[in-house]
């Protein structure tokens, strides 16, 4: 070897590839997870062997008293994506951590990593749950609801339409015998 190729050898990294690897948490507890983390790589000064930590969530609108609310909902319970380096010390740091079960696929102390493919679907999922939040009730067509307020409440229908959008449900509503579609808020209709 060349002296050149002694000093660029010395200065490139000797560690491993970061990939991402699931790590299974208790369920609820997946935001303690990803602080205890953080913590414990900052404690074991272990920064360079660890990349993002990410707890996959969604936004999702629900009603609350009548109010549309904006609340977060963990899409893969239990579960937080973890990039890293995988060597002994790397493992033992993660599977040590507290309210973490273990690693998801793989060999016992081998766990196997995910492609950046499913990775960048999950990132993906998460930025249109926060550009357009879901509702929390999902609606069918088809489907038998109760319209609960307005000038229709008791009446039962089947709904025809639904806008997400605009957070309205067309609802075919039976009166004085003939089917009369009528367009409601979410917050006017519930499933029988």
């Amino acid at each position: 070897m060349s002296e050149e190729q002694n000093v660029a050898a010395a200065e490139a990294p000797a560690g491993l590839p970061k990939r991402w690897y699931v790590v299974h948490a208790y369920s609820g507890m997946e935001k303690a997870v990803e602080r205890n983390l953080r913590e414990r790589i900052d404690r074991a000064g272990m920064q360079d062997k660890f990349g993002r930590i990410l707890v996959p969530t969604e936004e999702v609108v629900e009603l609350k008293n009548g109010k549309k609310a904006v609340t977060e909902r963990r899409f893969f319970p239990g579960y937080v994506l973890v990039e890293m380096a995988m060597d002994d010390e790397s493992w033992h740091l993660v599977k040590h951590t507290s309210k973490v079960t273990g690693f998801v696929g793989g060999a016992k102390n081998r766990p196997a990593p995910i492609s950046e493919a499913e990775v960048m679907k999950i990132v993906n999922q998460m930025q249109e749950g926060v550009e357009k939040p879901r509702p929390k009730v999902e609606w069918t067509v088809g489907e038998v609801v109760r319209v609960k307020e307005g000038p229709f409440t008791d009446f039962n229908g089947s709904v025809e339409e639904v806008n997400y959008d605009k957070s309205k449900v067309r609802v075919s509503v039976t009166i004085f015998g003939r089917a009369t579609p009528v367009e409601l808020d979410f917050a006017q209709v519930e499933k029988v």
